[in-house]
């Protein structure tokens, strides 16, 4: 899973990505609404700056963030095959 977020690292134009911007940098899997929320309870990325009434974020601390939420999910059986399992 590292890859992946890395490759959204490497992708990335600039070393910050702003709050307005978050939606853009994951594929629109975190929206600015819910990161100013998380940011306000302090569960946000690392080391937000301010410049002028923009908010911003290192892209390495974006990274770990999403890398510290993220879980991989198992793929799952076929629905066939559980209904195969059951009789």
């Amino acid at each position: 899973m590292q890859a992946l977020f890395q490759g959204m690292a490497d992708r990335w134009p600039s070393s910050m990505v702003s709050r307005t911007e978050i939606e853009r940098f994951p594929g629109g899997i975190i929206s600015e609404k819910y990161l100013a929320n998380l940011d306000s309870a302090g569960k946000g990325p690392a080391g937000r700056v301010r410049v002028g009434r923009k908010i911003a974020y290192s892209v390495d601390s974006v990274i770990r963030w999403l890398e510290s939420r993220s879980t991989v999910i198992s793929a799952r059986r076929p629905a066939s095959a559980d209904a195969r399992a059951d009789q």
